[in-house]
């Protein structure tokens, strides 16, 4: 199957993540758990902690959109209390953002994208063809074969160019 070139580098926003083959289709978002790097292994491409419902979403699209080789998403690990981040990244991919940058059918404190125009949002959901959420999962087995069968219908890359987004930030921790 095809797959792409990233952009160089790859990933171009720095955060607290581990990255894997940028071949590889799935990305693992672990909202507010801190997980070893054990779904690189499992095939993952990337893998790290969002912690927040604006610039954390904002920051994972910026890297997934750039590697035209993610299709699947793994939205695991503990939510972040009033965040709701994990929930807010899978209303992000199935429905987007209001006229304001609410996005839509968060139940978050702030589900506010700032940074993303309507092309980044419309590539990030074309792009990832399956948000597969197991919020609230920590379970190491669980989370690998929800990376493994993601492996075993790789698409291949999405026919584009990697695309590179700028985020402007006030500070605050780094996320996928």
């Amino acid at each position: 199957m095809a797959k792409s070139a990233t952009t160089d580098p790859w990933p171009p926003l720095p955060g607290e993540f581990e990255v894997g083959n940028p071949e590889n289709c799935v990305a693992v978002a672990t909202c507010g758990s801190h997980m070893s790097d054990f779904p690189l292994g499992a095939g993952a491409s990337i893998t790290g902690p969002c912690k927040t419902e604006n610039i954390g979403i904002e920051k994972l699209v910026a890297n997934i959109v750039s590697n035209p080789n993610i299709r699947f998403l793994i939205v695991t690990g503990m939510e972040v209390k009033g965040h709701i981040t994990g929930q807010a990244i899978i209303a992000f991919h199935q429905s987007g953002i209001d006229q304001d940058g609410r996005i839509i059918g968060s139940v978050g404190a702030i589900p506010f994208i700032q940074n993303l125009d309507d092309d980044a949002i419309k590539r990030f959901q074309e792009q990832i063809v399956e948000v597969i959420d197991l919020i609230d999962t920590e379970d190491e087995g669980k989370i690998t074969a929800a990376i493994k069968a993601c492996v075993a219908k790789d698409p291949g890359a999405l026919d584009v160019e990697p695309m590179s987004i700028k985020i402007e930030e006030g500070g605050g921790e780094e996320e996928i």
